[in-house]
Parts: structure tokens; sequence; C-alpha cells
């Protein structure tokens, strides 16, 4: 089986959901992380790994969902549920541009009350003040619930958004794109199709997208396949997926509870993700679950983007995983595995390349 696929791989044709299945779940960690390395520098030929300086915003901890894998959500009477007023989101997006970045990912739940007026009020004056910064903002989940409560289409809500600054959706809320598994761990949330539908729209509309996978919950390995090949096909038809970024459960402080993937069970599916996502350039390893040894690692399993430096992280930090990452700390994390950092914007345009004699800011 594996010399078929490395032949496959070799003439650049895309591999059956039996032979990903085998890589998953039979293949040597060592051979299949070669594979993905040999796919990584045939695409990055440079030695260059990206990252973006970013903040994200978690603009409310209220959520209808209750999601099971979730320690972030609150309910709307809880003591300690919040909604951040303007100013609060202005002082923090202020401070992220005077650090230098460029990404804003504004995350919250699913809250009864938020209609598609308050995120279009608040995204024009953000356009507004900061025209410098990308609004990568709301999950499919959080665009559906806002169509939802305000009487719209998705595509009449997304559109609206659009035109006030939303920039791009990022893939938060996939988890895994098989409705059997959602079912258990969020049942109140959108099913797959309902997160391809916004990513589908949010394509036709010229927006940038990316997509995730959040594994090692309830899922099987054949659900995990299923999930790639999901996102491959989206791609095809017609997606605008930058990025792909898989990364594990962290069980801490959740209603579901349980164990998290192994790091051997992170770098397979991270490498298994690359073999099969042949239409999407970028694969991006999550520091943020896994700490700065193991994303340099995913370096050599197919990865060739290290996200975020992530000026502020609540929701993986609620499930007791807290990583912090200065730009200063990624640049010699990408130096000290043996590449180049660079330094990009959402959609992978080069702001800033750092070499060994470059100072560091």
């Amino acid at each position: 089986m594996l010399k078929t696929i490395t032949a496959k791989l070799g003439n650049n044709e895309p591999i059956s959901r039996k032979e990903a299945l085998w890589l998953l779940t039979d293949a040597d960690l060592l051979a299949a992380g070669k594979l993905a390395d040999g796919i990584r520098k045939r695409l990055h030929p440079d030695n260059r790994v990206t990252f973006v300086v970013d903040r994200n915003v978690n603009y409310t901890n209220v959520c209808e969902s209750r999601c099971t894998f979730c320690a972030f959500y609150r309910d709307a009477g809880s003591g300690d549920a919040y909604v951040l007023a303007e100013a609060e989101i202005f002082a923090k997006i202020a401070e992220l541009v005077d650090q230098g970045g460029t990404q804003l990912l504004m995350q919250g739940g699913l809250h009864p009350d938020l209609k598609i007026g308050f995120f279009e009020g608040l995204f024009r004056e953000i356009r507004r003040r900061f025209p410098s910064v990308q609004n990568h903002s709301l999950s499919p989940a959080e665009i559906t619930h806002i169509a939802r409560i305000s009487d719209l289409t998705v595509s009449e809500a997304l559109r609206r958004l659009h035109a006030a600054g939303l920039d791009s959706v990022p893939g938060g809320g996939a988890e895994i794109l098989v409705d059997s598994v959602r079912q258990e761990i969020s049942p109140k949330k959108i099913g797959w199709e309902g997160w391809a539908r916004v990513m589908a729209d949010a394509a036709r509309l010229g927006m940038p997208t990316t997509a995730t996978m959040m594994f090692g919950s309830r899922e099987s390995r054949e659900d995990i396949v299923e999930h790639l090949f999901r996102v491959r096909t989206l791609q095809a038809e017609g997606g605008s997926f930058t990025a792909f970024i898989p990364w594990t459960y962290q069980p801490g402080n959740t209603e579901l509870g349980g164990k998290t993937a192994t790091g051997v069970e992170y770098l397979k599916v991270l490498a298994l993700s690359r073999i099969v996502l042949h239409n999407i350039l970028n694969i991006q390893a999550s520091w943020v679950t896994q700490g700065a040894r193991m994303a340099q690692v995913a370096l050599f399993f197919g990865a060739n983007d290290l996200g975020g430096t992530m000026l502020e992280e609540n929701v993986v930090a609620a499930a007791g995983c807290s990583f912090r990452m200065s730009r200063e700390e990624m640049i010699q994390l990408i130096r000290g595995a043996g590449f180049i950092p660079a330094r990009r914007t959402t959609t992978y345009a080069i702001l800033e390349e750092y070499n060994r004699t470059t100072e560091v800011p």
C-alpha cells in the first residue's frame, strides 16, 4: 500500500479514502511524516515558515449551544457571563495594532440577543478606526445563529456582514464534519452541511476562509478521514480555504471529559491532512494546543505555518491548556527548527522575512 500511495503522490494524484485510512491506522508514523514532508517541500520550496500577528477577541462567552467539549461558554444568567463593551473591544484592537498586528479574530458564542445590527455597527466602526486590520471573525455556527435570530437567510446575513466589514471567515466550529459525532458532542450546533453552506456562500462572495478539525473526542478514525475528504471536496467545488488547521480536543473543565490525543496521534493526523488536502496550500500547526516543541516537530510532518502569535486567547485556555508566544519567540522557534521565519497577512501575503542577519523586532 505504501508503494502505491508514494507513486500516486509522486505523480500529484489524490489518494483514496481507503489509502487515507490505511495511512492513519497502519502506516508507520515516520513513513507518513516523510510523505507529508515531501509534499510540503514541493509546495513550499523556499524553506519558509509563516506566522501572523493576531488577537482573538471573545466578544461574549454567552452561548446557547452548550457544547459538551467546551469549557468557555456560560449561560446568559451566569454571574460571570459577559458581553464586551465596544470601547473595550476597540482598546484591544488598538493594542494589537500598536504591536504590529494585522489579523483580528472576533469569536464568541451563540448569544440569544445579539442580532445582525450589533455586528454591522461594530464591524463598520472597526473598519473605520483600524483599516489595516483584517477582520477574520465569526464561525459558521455564529453566522447561522445571527441569521436565524435576525430573520435572514444565511446568504443574506453573510452578505450584510461582509458589506459592514467582515473580511474573511475562520473555520471554527467544524469539530468533526460527521453528524453522528456532532450529535454526541454538540447536538445544538449546526450540522456539517450547515457549516459547509456558510463556507460555500463566503467563497461565492469572494471571501477567504479557513478549515479546521478538532479531533480526539468521540470520533473514529473513519470519521477523521471523512472530515478530510469533505473539506477536499468543498475546496474542489469552489471553496476559498487558504489553510487547514487540525488541533486536539482539550478535555479540561469540560462536561465531555476524557483524554486528549497523544503527540503521536497529532502528528499522524497532521501528516495525513497534508497528504489528503492536495488542493489547500497551507497546513497550520497548532502550537496553542500542542506547545512550542511539538510545533517545531510538526514542521517536519507537513506543516508550513504556525498560525498566530495570539496576543490573547481564552477558549482553549478555559480548558486548562495555556501556551503563550510573542513575535520574538515565534521567530526564534522557527529559526530553531531550521526554517526561515516570515510574518504574513491573513491571506498569506508575506510582510516581512527574518533571515539570519535580520534583526528580530
